[in-house]
């Protein structure tokens, strides 16, 4: 990829912000976005209001953060700005990820992610994922569209491909995590706050003969590297109407989080498949295998 010299790789173990300087956060990568024109009047408006509602339902149906529990606030000022910190210079991340690299260290595909899954950042995402909250999902758009734009920092004409959710999570939760983070990340599009050009398209689904694998219990939590390959080997495909969508053209597959690298490399696989030229992969959070030593906050479940 072009713009692969402006993106850094994380060196060290993560320390904790209040002491020495974070390594994950620094330096920052040169900016790969720009502001566009004003807000439209009543968008700035409509963010008043939605604002609003959100204090008066605070005041019906108190909530606490999700971190520390702070009340009145499902993600209080202090950790917000703590997910800001940690999203806020992306990096690459692929080689936390043995399914990614080939046995002589080459990158199968590059991955862009936002930021490390620890922290504040790994607490608030575990909650999003569960209850998709609108301040938690609103915050982590603006850190996955830091990684999308240096991701596709230098590439003209560049697809978004979201990774489906598997059938039994999707009944869980009722909603898909990393579609209703794209759904905001647009939100900010059309509020000229982000602007890279990239177009969603979601062709990707789940494949029936893989279905019953998928659906056996515990999900991917705490599998490690062979296991999770072996669990999303053909769990995915483009179906043949919308294949013309993606083929010849260059595409980024967009994930939440990345642990072993499996199902991102069966996503890319997939998309192969259909004809795409697939450049790359973001991440929100990126995390070691659950199967290595030092893996932080533990396995996220389902995900990269």
């Amino acid at each position: 990829m072009r713009h692969e010299h402006s993106i850094r790789h994380p060196a060290g173990s993560p320390a904790k912000a209040a002491a020495a300087p974070d390594p994950d956060l620094l330096p920052p990568l040169p900016s790969a976005k720009h502001r566009g024109g004003q807000p439209r009047t009543w968008l700035r408006a409509a963010d008043h209001v939605a604002g609003a509602a959100a204090g008066l339902l605070a005041l019906a149906v108190p909530v606490d953060c999700v971190c520390c529990g702070a009340e009145d606030l499902a993600l209080c000022v202090a950790c917000e700005r703590q997910v800001r910190l940690l999203t806020r210079h992306p990096f690459r991340a692929e080689q936390q990820a043995p399914a990614l690299m080939n046995v002589d260290g080459g990158i199968i595909l590059p991955v862009v992610a936002a930021g490390v899954y620890r922290e504040e950042l790994a607490q608030g995402l575990l909650s999003f994922k569960r209850h998709g909250q609108h301040q938690l999902g609103a915050v982590f758009a603006k850190g996955l569209g830091h990684g999308i734009a240096a991701a596709a920092a230098g590439l003209d004409d560049v697809c978004l491909v979201p990774v489906p959710s598997s059938a039994g999570a999707f009944i869980k939760r009722g909603f898909s995590p990393i579609h209703l983070l794209l759904s905001a990340w647009l939100h900010l599009q059309h509020q000229g706050r982000t602007r890279t050009g990239a177009q969603i398209v979601d062709v990707l689904r789940k494949s029936r003969r893989r279905a019953a694998l998928q659906q056996l219990p515990g999900g991917q939590k705490g599998l490690g590297r062979g296991a999770r390959a072996a669990r999303v080997r053909g769990s995915m495909k483009v179906p043949g109407h919308k294949r013309r969508q993606v083929s010849g053209r260059r595409c980024i597959i967009v994930d939440d989080v990345l642990t072993t690298g499996a199902t991102l490399a069966e996503a890319a696989h997939a998309l192969h498949l259909s004809g795409a030229v697939v450049a790359g992969a973001v991440v929100l959070a990126a995390t070691r295998p659950p199967d290595s030593a030092g893996s932080g906050a533990g396995a996220p479940g389902d995900g990269g």
